[in-house]
């Protein structure tokens, strides 16, 4: 099954960050929101519902060679 590279808006209100990216491998937007709610060990859920519009927008890109599911990196601001 093919994979994509997704690169994902997140925010996570804190003290210390206003959010950032997200860099994900996932087949598809369930499997990529999946794996930044198991990353974010659900400490966010109330902003979940724009979580899930950020992915479903996130730009993405095919791989070429099979990667295991994952977040990649985080870049935040």
């Amino acid at each position: 099954m093919t994979k994509f590279l997704y690169i994902v808006d997140y925010y996570a209100p804190s003290s210390h960050s206003d959010g950032g990216l997200l860099n994900v491998i996932a087949e598809n937007d369930d499997d990529c929101f999946d794996l930044i709610v198991d990353w974010d060990n659900e400490q966010w859920t109330e902003q979940y519902g724009k979580l899930r519009e950020n992915v479903i927008k996130a730009s993405r890109f095919a791989l070429q060679n099979e990667e295991p599911s994952r977040v990649v990196e985080t870049f935040t601001v």
